[in-house]
């Protein structure tokens, strides 16, 4: 695992020092880190007990034991550890949470007797046990959502600290060289290939050996599918990996339920996405009317995009070859299957941009689509920003029209938007150049450079 501070960790930090906090949820798909992030916070405790419900059936008959009281549950988990549990010198670790279904139901029971004790619990495929518990503890349990690694986490585990920082200051008027620009594609270039889950990124650095990807790849989804079968029950555990690959086939385009797979029937398909949405496997991007804000209060439900959760996984369930990748001159060789386009959302979403407290929600993204006879446009995203409606185009090399972009503005009367390229950053005369390096500063330069 790679030995670098997520970003994630500074939010973990603010939880831990609070004098009111609840029980915490970390809620992320398998292999995103949560358990080594959950680790690295325990090291800041006088003591750090973790217990792991998969691995540990001793523990997970304990929280079935309903005549233990909450007190007698820790007291017991103590002496199975071998640590002492102390409120407020502890941080007691609850992983693989979603093996038990009655230790999700008495999480919140730790913040009405134990409010002093520090509680984290994290589990994989969370969703699919949450399921089956219905509510279970509305007020008192925390939620926070992790994502793979960004490419600005990738950038610091590769020690490019210092390029990092020169991203994080560049204005309209001082751009990036040349010489760090066209550094900063080749790493994104890697990033696109490896991905961000922090295994593949851990092995990719110390080896250097970009065929191993394909290996850990197959692996986890592998695992998924151990996962569905084991945890899900409602929809077959091949319907749901049939609809995780149709998720990367149809990446860039309008979701359809009828192409997911062979002889697919429409509400299978709806409940395995669904499922997937909520697992945070895949991330729906909803059509939004974009006549004013808030933007998802004009959304069609009928009508939406579906990405996968990393980039690297996209690689292996698109079917994109390696070597492909591996040859590719230039950022727009190597846009196949909407990789850029897919990359380009899963930066939004991890950095939630317009959004003002985005690790405790699901994060949402749009896009706008207007048919007409002869005269179709499709915006790659649309955000709000400072309550202001931004189109944005994705455009991997720079090049060709922007026709879409174009008959929003036009059709919303909005002034301005963003081209996202492998471009430098500049300002033309309605359009912010982004570079595909800089998606979590999008917020920053716009405001510098174009808010009303």
């Amino acid at each position: 695992m790679l030995e670098i501070e997520r970003s994630i960790t500074k939010t973990l930090k603010d939880w831990a020092k609070r004098d009111q906090r609840k029980v915490l949820l970390l809620r992320g798909a398998r292999q995103v880190g949560k358990t080594f992030v959950c680790r690295q916070l325990g090291r800041t405790f006088k003591s750090f007990v973790e217990v792991n419900l998969v691995e540990q059936p001793l523990i997970t008959r304990l929280f079935e034991d309903q005549a233990l009281s909450i007190d007698q549950l820790i007291s017991s988990i103590a002496a199975l550890a071998g640590k002492r549990i102390i409120d407020g010198e502890t941080l007691l670790f609850i992983d693989e949470i979603q093996a038990s279904k009655e230790a999700i139901e008495r999480l919140r029971f730790f913040y009405e007797r134990r409010p002093n004790l520090h509680v984290i619990a994290t589990g994989s495929l969370l969703e699919f046990a949450l399921e089956e518990v219905g509510s279970f503890g509305v007020g008192r349990i925390e939620n926070l959502f992790m994502h793979p690694l960004t490419f600005e986490e990738v950038l610091l585990a590769n020690g490019e600290a210092q390029l990092l920082e020169l991203i994080r200051s560049m204005t309209l008027k001082d751009p990036l060289p040349k010489p760090l620009h066209e550094k900063a594609l080749n790493l994104l270039r890697q990033y696109l290939i490896v991905g961000g889950l922090p295994e593949a990124q851990a092995q990719f650095i110390a080896t250097k050996d970009l065929l191993i990807l394909d290996r850990l790849s197959s692996d986890l989804l592998t695992t998924y599918e151990d996962d569905f079968a084991k945890y899900h029950k409602k929809v077959p555990a091949i319907r749901l990996r049939d609809t995780l690959r149709a998720v990367a086939f149809q990446s860039g385009k309008k979701f359809i339920y009828s192409h997911a797979y062979r002889d697919a029937v429409s509400k299978e398909v709806h409940s395995a996405l669904d499922l997937l949405s909520r697992a945070g496997l895949a991330h729906k991007i909803h059509h939004t009317a974009a006549s004013g804000v808030p933007l998802g209060a004009q959304i069609d439900p009928k009508k939406f995009k579906v990405i996968p959760h990393d980039i690297g996984l996209f690689n292996q369930l698109a079917g994109l070859k390696l070597a492909e990748l591996l040859t590719a001159g230039e950022i727009h060789l190597i846009n196949k299957g909407a990789l850029v386009e897919v990359f380009v959302g899963l930066e939004l979403l991890a950095h939630g941009v317009g959004e003002n407290d985005h690790r405790h929600t699901r994060n949402s993204l749009f896009y706008w689509h207007r048919e007409a006879k002869s005269s179709n446009a499709e915006l790659d995203y649309v955000l709000e920003i400072g309550r202001e409606i931004i189109p944005l185009e994705v455009k991997a090399s720079g090049t060709g029209a922007m026709r879409s972009m174009r008959v929003f503005l036009k059709e919303k009367e909005i002034k301005m938007g963003i081209r996202v390229s492998a471009e430098p950053l500049a300002k033309l005369e309605d359009t912010l150049v982004l570079p595909l390096y800089a998606l979590s500063e999008v917020t920053r330069l716009w405001l510098s450079g174009f808010a009303k």
